[in-house]
């Protein structure tokens, strides 16, 4: 007999069917004991009476042992029905159960939405975490954002491509995180902040329209929305405007947010275009959250923020790209770039939800000569430019379309629109908050020496 999803045996009254899952709590009355028996589909009550054979076997029976229970499904008396639960009208009556995996007392219970439990205890037992109705819930979400924005860009004609995790460091904003080369000794990858030079590389190869799934690495500071390792919702187009690219983007958010999340209400549509300026001006922020009730988490107030400076001054007084040297400046004199940057607009846009950026993108320069211009404003020397980008630089030698591009930070856009208050409540296995893995205990100290030698590296002890 095939298993049946929990969820489903509503539909089984009067039948036989087989369920497996884990023990969710053992309630005892007298000769009778009663069993929530849960899935990832759901939870149903399962009964068991003396009479049973196997009924000294279930006494022993704790939450959390994994089961498989052979049983009868009834519906329950009218009177006893939990209009609470998608099976709360039926019952199995346990004709035999078998006991697949005992479990120790778990550390925490799963039946809350965890938000009482230190952050440590939670993501040394992630997978026990996991567990709980809240989580699993926003597991699914992800998955069917996930494959709703996939069909959508597929249908629009993308193609998903994957781009390499191991790469060049390239100054780009954030610390790289690097590995050293055992084949290239001394040499260094390093993981890619975001898939920007590829995926315009695969311009330049005439794909047109590309998307993916990609895994980013930024070594910096944690905080509720941000995670050293993270997914982008990334994609680029050919030939393409600026209005071509927030047009898609509108699409597919207000066509997402309606299958998936029908309770939600967009604010206003279109979604508002703000100028940065204006922004600061009226909000004092770029990312401003323009709901009529800050406190409903079930009102999205989409804006795009645009018309960014193209360059900033850091605490040194260095300037740097307000989002990447890669940026199309409104104006495109070289002369004029390098003459007056301060009051150089780039092609930039963000997407702003509830006061959260969660998507950032632009028009990209695809002309060598304002590549050189603006990295010359950034203090980079035209040697300096060919050392870190020459591969860029000779790639738009042989011919590149105009092109421009946007991403999502994915699990941001997740945190949001299921109204969770921190990203790693997005993500299977998060990081903590000064960045370590406590599921696996990463970083670690275990490498033994003969891996250092291999590498051709040393480690630093800790000064007592």
């Amino acid at each position: 007999m095939k298993r049946t999803p929990i969820v489903s045996t509503i539909s089984g009254i009067g039948g036989e069917l087989r369920i497996s899952g884990f023990v969710d709590s053992v309630r005892s009355h007298g000769s009778v004991l009663f069993l929530d028996i849960r899935d990832f589909s759901g939870t149903v009550q399962a009964v068991i009476t003396a009479e049973n054979e196997d009924y000294k076997n279930v006494k022993e029976i704790r939450p959390e042992w994994v089961v498989e229970i052979l049983g009868l499904v009834k519906e329950r008396p009218e009177k006893m029905k939990n209009k609470e639960s998608k099976t709360g009208d039926v019952e199995i009556e346990i004709k035999k159960i078998n006991i697949l995996s005992k479990a120790k007392t778990v550390p925490f219970s799963v039946d809350t939405d965890g938000s009482e439990i230190g952050e440590e205890t939670r993501m040394q037992y992630r997978y026990i975490d996991i567990r709980r109705d809240r989580l699993k819930r926003n597991l699914q979400a992800r998955h069917d954002v996930a494959f709703f924005c996939r069909n959508f860009l597929n249908d629009k004609n993308f193609l998903e491509i994957e781009t390499p995790i191991l790469t060049k460091s390239t100054p780009e904003g954030a610390r790289d995180f690097l590995v050293p080369s055992r084949k290239q000794p001394g040499n260094f990858y390093a993981l890619p902040q975001s898939p920007q030079q590829y995926k315009q590389l695969l311009m330049v190869a005439g794909l047109e329209r590309y998307f993916q799934f990609a895994r980013c690495f930024r070594d910096e500071d944690m905080r509720a929305d941000r995670q050293a390792e993270f997914t982008q919702l990334d994609m680029e187009l050919s030939f393409a405007e600026k209005e071509d690219i927030l047009l898609l983007v509108e699409s597919m958010v207000t066509e997402l947010v309606e299958v998936i999340f029908p309770d939600k209400t967009i604010k206003e549509k279109p979604f508002p275009r703000i100028e940065y300026s204006e922004a600061m001006e009226k909000w004092n922020t770029d990312r401003p959250d323009l709901r009529d009730n800050k406190e409903d988490k079930n009102e999205l107030a989409f804006a795009f923020i645009t018309d960014f400076p193209m360059f900033e001054k850091n605490k040194e007084g260095k300037r740097n790209a307000v989002h990447h040297p890669f940026t199309m400046p409104v104006e495109t004199s070289p002369q004029k770039i390098k003459k007056n940057p301060d009051k150089i607009k780039g092609c930039q846009y963000d997407l702003v939800l509830n006061g959260n950026e969660i998507a950032g993108g632009s028009i990209r320069s695809h002309k060598p000569e304002i590549l050189e211009a603006v990295f010359s404003v950034l203090g980079h020397t035209k040697e300096e430019a060919q050392e870190k980008f020459g591969h860029l630089f000779e790639a738009f030698s042989y011919g590149v379309p105009p092109h421009g591009g946007i991403a999502f930070g994915f699990e941001r856009f997740l945190m949001v629109l299921l109204g969770e208050e921190n990203i790693r409540e997005v993500i299977p296995f998060p990081k903590t908050g000064d960045g370590r893995d406590l599921t696996m205990g990463a970083p670690s100290s275990g490498i033994d020496k003969k891996q250092l030698d291999e590498l051709g590296l040393n480690k630093k002890e800790k000064k007592k």
